[in-house]
């Protein structure tokens, strides 16, 4: 397995980009097949066991082994905390609750992930809390006096999947999982699962076929959220520091803010592109700090 050492500057940037751009796009994604008519539950339900069945039948036959028994009690945990709780929680929220604020609430994921990992040990580096630090600031900043809106129950919501999404990531690290791709793999199909079990108890149905843009939404769900962004961000868990893994969130509320305001009319403007910009500079600071740690170390 590699670690944050050894793992490629290339590889590192690619992930990176992929959860920087593309899980910033998912937002509006959601929202659209949210008002399409999918169930929010039965929506990444279905997403997940589609996309973690393609990805496992595809690893098998390139002869990749099978997780074993412990590994997949492994993945069923990481499901149930990332998926099902949070992904889950933030397509419920979106039912009320805009893309971009939606984003802008998840965006607090690495400071929580911050202080899971101290409780470990694994105690973010000075300049890694400064960059959350102003992460954050830039979040809070965007935030107030936008125009992004959302209920209570959809803002709870939020704060559930974002505490579960983070102490999912640290729990991950140091379990027996196998290569990160087949942990995706059993991970989107564990949490999959749930979803769908949950989704059914909560009495989700489908009231007719989804619209033609809903199902595009859908797909691109499927294919650049759960098969390309959920597996560079596992394979991100297994190679960096959770500081750089998790500064994801502070640049998706801007991907999405951007996108909401150009595809969805939600009002964005120098209040908002002020705020981005403290945020990127927040992700800068975390970044330096992955590259100086090596050398401290070396």
């Amino acid at each position: 397995m590699q670690n944050t050492h050894t793992a490629s500057g290339t590889r590192v940037a690619l992930a990176l980009a992929a959860v920087y751009l593309i899980w910033g796009s998912t937002y509006l994604a959601i929202r659209f097949a949210l008002e399409g008519g999918f169930p929010p539950f039965l929506l990444g339900g279905i997403r997940f066991v589609i996309a973690g069945s393609l990805l496992y039948a595809f690893l098998r036959w390139r002869g990749m082994h099978a997780p074993t028994r412990a590994q997949w009690r492994n993945a069923a945990v990481m499901g149930v905390l990332m998926l099902l709780l949070g992904n889950g929680m933030v397509n419920f929220a979106e039912k009320t609750v805009s893309s971009g604020m939606a984003a802008v609430a998840v965006a607090s994921a690495p400071l929580w992930m911050g202080v899971f990992a101290a409780m470990r040990g694994q105690h973010p580096s000075r300049i890694e809390w400064v960059g959350l630090g102003i992460g954050f600031l830039g979040v809070l900043w965007l935030n107030a006096g936008s125009s992004l809106s959302g209920s209570k129950a959809g803002m709870a919501a939020l704060l559930v999947a974002t505490v579960a999404w983070s102490y999912g990531s640290i729990w991950s690290r140091g379990r027996d999982f196998p290569s990160p791709f087949m942990a995706s793999a059993a991970q989107m199909l564990c949490g999959g699962v749930a979803m769908c079990i949950v989704g059914a108890l909560a009495g989700e149905r489908f009231h007719g076929m989804p619209g033609a843009h809903a199902i595009a939404a859908f797909w691109y769900l499927i294919v650049m959220g759960s098969l390309v962004g959920f597996s560079a961000y596992i394979w991100l868990l297994h190679n960096v520091r959770p500081a750089l893994a998790g500064s994801y969130a502070y640049v998706n509320p801007a991907i999405a803010v951007a996108l909401g305001a150009w595809l969805a009319n939600e009002r964005f403007g120098t209040h908002e592109l002020v705020a981005m910009g403290v945020i990127l500079s927040g992700v800068v600071a975390i970044t330096l700090a992955k590259a100086r740690k090596p050398k401290a170390a070396a």
